[in-house]
């Protein structure tokens, strides 16, 4: 017991540098998108993450002294955030949306996944490194692809090219989808619905879609949410899947992590509507400083160096792929609002 003790003392002495820099890069996120609300905070979170692996001096520590922490915010922490995400999904807003509008949403997911994975193939991405990115652009960004790492058992390492990309093909559509809403002639209501058919992360999604004005954000929220109820059965698949085709079934994790399951039963919960509003505001700060934290340690694995020597494929692929699930979503969105 003692030998547990200090063992756990150690480790926690070893991660808190990393765990409190991770701490402070989501506090000054945070401050940052309360005084400018179109940068998402878990954008900035990645960015920062980015800026400190790569300033002299500051790379140093966070691939020294800090990685500990920051991988374990990276791995752990992510999960943590999977779950609390939960909460924010409503089964009643998304069956709101009607059946032909579902189907529609879980279309332009299962072809995003399948059109980015052959994406990422033909030029010629790790079958691994291919499934996370298809993950990530298809569902919900960065959480996804963690959930989806986890089932298949993929080091952390490999999530960081994805995590980077997910990002800036989030932030690349933040910039471009509201230029062509006039040039397009879209009603609030077709726009919101293909932000949240089309971005990945849901801070994104929110920054997105709330240039068009309050009735394009909540249409573009509820289409979000419903793609990212589809994280757990898309995990489940993957699980299965992986254990058809390999060789120790033993040594493999369970089809569905906990985690994915207490995301499952947090939004079941949230749907009953039981939860008073004090308490989904608090998760939400919560989910913002576990992702966040989370974001932070992917970013600051990703030297800009390694990734424009080895990640110019890796782009080419994820803008094709970002411009692949824009028209898909979009083709969906005028389908859920049509012209009168």
């Amino acid at each position: 017991m003692a030998a547990a003790r200090l063992l756990a003392a150690a480790r926690l002495l070893a991660d808190a540098p990393g765990l409190l820099a991770a701490a402070a890069a989501v506090g000054l996120a945070l401050a940052v998108h309360a005084l400018v609300p179109v940068l998402p905070a878990m954008t900035l979170a990645v960015l920062l993450g980015l800026l400190a692996a790569n300033l002299p001096g500051v790379g140093a520590w966070t691939a020294g002294a800090g990685r500990p922490g920051l991988d374990f915010a990276g791995k752990h922490l992510m999960r943590g955030g999977i779950v609390v995400l939960g909460l924010k999904v409503s089964l009643v807003d998304v069956l709101g949306l009607g059946w032909q509008a579902l189907l529609l949403i879980t279309g332009v997911v299962l072809a995003a996944f399948a059109g980015t994975y052959a994406i990422s193939r033909l030029f010629r991405l790790p079958p691994r490194v291919s499934l996370l990115i298809a993950t990530g652009f298809s569902i919900c960004g960065a959480s996804a692809i963690g959930a989806m790492a986890a089932v298949r058992r993929i080091r952390q390492p490999e999530t960081v090219l994805p995590v980077a990309l997910v990002t800036l093909c989030g932030t690349l559509a933040i910039g471009v989808l509201p230029l062509l809403v006039q040039p397009l002639g879209l009603s609030p209501e077709v726009f919101g619905a293909w932000a949240g058919a089309s971005v990945h992360d849901v801070g994104q999604v929110v920054a997105t879609a709330q240039t068009a004005g309050a009735s394009a954000l909540a249409v573009a929220v509820v289409v979000k949410l419903t793609r990212v109820i589809l994280l757990a059965p898309m995990v489940a698949a993957a699980g299965l899947h992986h254990r058809r085709s390999a060789d120790d079934v033993a040594a493999l994790p369970p089809v569905v992590p906990l985690f994915v399951v207490g995301f499952v039963a947090l939004a079941a919960l949230r749907s009953t509507g039981w939860l008073p509003l004090p308490v989904l505001d608090a998760a939400a700060v919560l989910q913002d400083l576990l992702l966040g934290m989370a974001l932070f340690g992917l970013g600051s694995a990703v030297r800009v160096g390694a990734l424009l020597h080895t990640g110019a494929r890796a782009l080419l692929a994820a803008l094709a792929s970002w411009l692949l699930i824009a028209v898909l979503g979009l083709a969906a969105a005028a389908l859920m609002f049509p012209a009168r």
